[in-house]
């Protein structure tokens, strides 16, 4: 139970920080600014690797707990659990921007600027990327170690920095989902619970690939 309260209490902070910045830059007039959004996710990952890294993996996504899976190194008796904490953890955070912002229309959740299939394209290669750092800094099935937290951390900041304005850079079903269905903002979810879901499972034979051959 300690390591699925530690994925509930680690998504619930991912999906109120980063989730949070963007609603907040919206009702201030852009005083937190694209890149403080991208910092923001960013940061508030590598923070919470280093918080709950040693407890649960810090996994925060069921993408990320789905690819261990995929690569051997996770239970698959497990991943209910933790994706139903991570989602439970998700929903909890827009329940209480809901409470605090509930004018907002949209509540930070993730949605195309262009077309769906280029959003399709850009979260599956954003989040293929993103699994494969994780596959190779992680110590088995969890994100844990000096370098692993800026790793990550940094990858999200950066492809946040860049892909935000056209996709969302979301990388997480769980955090798209969950501002969706309590903003009711449904219409592209199929995007993002795919895109993000194959990304992940394609990143697994890549990192096996790239695997040093023993000396």
């Amino acid at each position: 139970m300690n390591k699925l309260l530690s994925e509930l209490l680690g998504t619930f902070t991912l999906v109120f920080a980063g989730t949070g910045a963007i609603i907040i830059n919206d009702v201030s007039g852009g005083v937190i600014g694209h890149a403080g959004i991208a910092l923001t996710f960013g940061l508030v990952v590598m923070a919470m690797i280093y918080t709950y890294g040693d407890v649960s993996g810090a996994h925060l996504n069921p993408a990320v707990t789905l690819g261990f899976a995929v690569a051997g190194r996770f239970a698959w008796k497990a991943v209910p659990g933790y994706v139903l904490a991570q989602i439970a953890g998700a929903m909890a955070a827009s329940g209480v921007l809901r409470f605090l912002f509930p004018a907002h229309e949209k509540l930070g959740a993730t949605l195309p600027s262009g077309s769906a299939m280029q959003s399709f394209i850009l979260e599956f290669i954003l989040t293929c990327v993103l699994m494969l750092a994780i596959l190779r800094v992680s110590t088995g099935a969890k994100e844990k170690g000096i370098t692993a937290g800026i790793a990550i951390g940094g990858i999200i900041a950066l492809e946040a920095m860049f892909a935000g304005p056209i996709c969302g850079a979301s990388m997480n079903p769980a955090r798209s989902l969950a501002p969706a269905l309590v903003s009711g903002h449904l219409e592209h979810l199929w995007v993002y619970l795919t895109a993000i879901v194959l990304g992940a499972v394609t990143a697994v034979p890549l990192a096996k690939a790239v695997e040093p051959s023993p000396s």
